[in-house]
């Protein structure tokens, strides 16, 4: 926590989250870690790869997808986070809207509660980040998983993406959230057609007014999949492409599945920004 806590003062790099699904349906890597013993693995190797932080999520976020009960994401995600923790010092985070589980993940040793919903799924979960005293990542996305995709419409994406942000920016303060523990991600492919996310990355810089940490995840998503005419597993290089144009554009921290790539573009992209150190 306390190299966290550092690294948002400093921010002279920047981090990579490595992004971890153990769930069956998943868009990319669904199905592939389901066991304990294979997600836990799988964590350690992004670690040696160069990841900062490990997400773990066990309810799957893709267009369509229906709810999940909470008993059984904490039994995915629990085992995982616990068996990860006791094998490494890696920076964890629990992908969840559901205070319930971002309680026992905080409770294992979890530094960052990643909701997509940005707080506003359950009324309980702003409380639980306060008192756990860990970060929070509040994420843009139009309705739910299931309906997100439903002809999403903008006058101006990165304008009413970043008014968004800013009011739940302040909903995490007035909750008792400190402004150094949150970080902002504007949910690239969350409600969003294609024009929308390349708006959104060409107009990043514009979201470092808020003053906090900005997530960016566009790895293998769709909208590299329209562009290139490609399936998920040959998404990579594109994957690299946009991440080097978000970290120029001001991106703090990249989600990633591909972690030694993505440490990569990282390191090279930071030098590249008007604000290398």
């Amino acid at each position: 926590m306390r190299r966290l806590a550092s690294w948002v003062k400093e921010r002279d790099r920047v981090l990579v989250m490595g992004a971890l699904n153990v769930t069956p349906d998943s868009f990319y890597d669904g199905g592939r870690y389901l066991t304990p013993t294979d997600a836990i693995e799988r964590a350690l190797q992004m670690g040696k790869e160069g990841a900062d932080i490990i997400d773990v999520g066990g309810a799957s976020s893709r267009p369509g997808v229906k709810p999940l009960s909470s008993i059984e994401e904490l039994k995915r995600v629990m085992p995982v986070i616990e068996g990860v923790r006791n094998r490494s010092d890696v920076l964890l985070s629990v992908d969840t809207t559901r205070a319930s589980v971002a309680k026992e993940a905080i409770a294992c040793g979890a530094s960052i509660v990643n909701d997509i919903s940005a707080l506003r799924f359950d009324p309980e979960m702003a409380g639980i980040i306060a008192e756990g005293g860990v970060f929070v990542v509040l994420m843009h996305m139009l309705g739910k998983p299931e309906t997100m995709q439903d002809n999403p419409v903008y006058a101006d994406p990165v304008e009413e993406i970043k008014s968004f942000l800013a009011e739940r920016i302040e909903a995490a303060l007035d909750s008792g959230v400190p402004r150094e523990r949150i970080i902002i991600d504007p949910g690239i492919g969350f409600g969003k057609r294609l024009e929308h996310n390349l708006t959104i990355l060409r107009g990043l810089s514009s979201f470092t007014d808020l003053d906090v940490p900005i997530l960016i995840g566009l790895s293998r998503k769709s909208f590299l999949g329209e562009i290139l005419n490609l399936p998920v597993g040959e998404r990579l290089e594109g994957t690299i492409a946009a991440n080097a144009v978000a970290v120029i554009n001001g991106a703090d921290i990249i989600r990633v599945h591909d972690v030694k790539e993505g440490r990569r573009t990282a390191d090279v992209a930071r030098r590249l920004r008007n604000d290398e150190p």
